[in-house]
């Protein structure tokens, strides 16, 4: 048999498995559950506070520009497969070209411009993002430990006596976070185990409540090692850093009840680090605090490691 018959026969097997290996991506295609509405999120859930659309925003700003690159490499490599390919009728080697200056300088010039572009926006978007307002009308120190989660809302709330702002339980939360802290606030706090449950729903972890429509500040502190707060429809992680305080902002803007995990590898029992996150209206808001309060949870739980003179001071040019 000749050489090209050979090679006919070994192209026959690939041609019959062609209709197989397509059925097989459509499928896969097909039946990842998303809906048409689901699609231009592109895997990211659907926002839940006044923030977020900022960062799906960004999120498919790159996966276009992604895209736009993907096919113009793609139409490239297809171009030269095509018109390069090796003739049938003429064996000798084609001219070898050892450089093509305008070609060198696109590949060149082209990457610095899509990197200088994606860091354009990523750092406009992080500056709005992590900007805090002068008075936030609620504050939240988030405290991450092994293997759970506490919250201490520090608001001005009914039988809880006090001051944050002088509470030694809070000391690892810089002076320039504190003067934003309400006066005379005793506050309440809600602390979990790994397991603790949703009394509602028996989603796992402790619950974290936040009003809608009002501005929440976070502020994030550990006791031990590195944790990360992710709020999963937030669309937004912050690392909780033992001796550094992290904090941002947001505004929920639909009630429910959403899930929450610590996206930090932080040890043996990192899986278990799972919360909830309620977003009520205002009054059930207050009305939540109430109850803390009426179960004897006034005060704060320690807030973590307090950070060391040098950190301290640093925090106060960044802050």
């Amino acid at each position: 048999m000749s050489p090209n018959g050979s090679d006919r026969s070994s192209r026959r097997p690939m041609r019959r498995k062609l209709p197989q290996v397509l059925t097989a991506g459509l499928v896969l295609a097909t039946a990842t559950g998303c809906t048409y509405k689901d699609f231009p999120r592109l895997g990211m859930p659907t926002p839940v506070t006044e923030e977020a659309p900022r960062i799906l925003s960004l999120w498919q700003g790159s996966w276009a520009a992604a895209l736009a690159t993907g096919v113009l490499v793609w139409g490239l490599i297809l171009w030269s497969v095509v018109f390069h390919r090796r003739s049938r009728t003429k064996v000798e080697v084609p001219p070898q070209t050892r450089y093509n200056m305008p070609i060198e300088a696109l590949y060149t010039v082209v990457p610095l411009i899509i990197v200088s572009v994606l860091f354009y926006f990523t750092a406009r978007d992080e500056s709005k993002l992590l900007a805090l307002s002068d008075k936030p009308k609620h504050t939240v120190n988030v405290v991450g430990f092994q293997w759970s989660w506490g919250f201490n809302y520090i608001e001005n709330v009914p039988g809880s006596e006090g001051d944050a702002k002088s509470n030694k339980d809070l000391a690892a939360i810089p002076d320039k976070l504190q003067k934003d802290f309400p006066d005379n606030a005793g506050g309440v706090f809600d602390v979990g185990t790994p397991g603790t449950r949703n009394p509602q729903n028996g989603n796992p972890g402790p619950t974290l409540w936040l009003p809608k429509g009002e501005k929440v500040r976070f502020v994030l502190t550990s006791r031990d090692v590195i944790h990360s707060f992710w709020v999963v429809p937030f669309l937004m992680k912050q690392d909780v850093i033992p001796g550094h305080t992290n904090t941002f902002e947001v505004t929920p803007n639909k009630e429910g009840t959403f899930l929450g995990k610590c996206a930090e590898l932080c040890g043996v029992d990192h899986s278990r680090m799972l919360f909830n996150v309620k977003v009520v209206s205002p009054e059930r808001y207050q009305q939540h605090l109430q109850e803390l309060a009426e179960k004897g949870q006034t005060g704060y739980i320690p807030s973590g490691i307090e950070q060391t003179d040098p950190a301290r001071n640093a925090e106060k040019n960044q802050l």
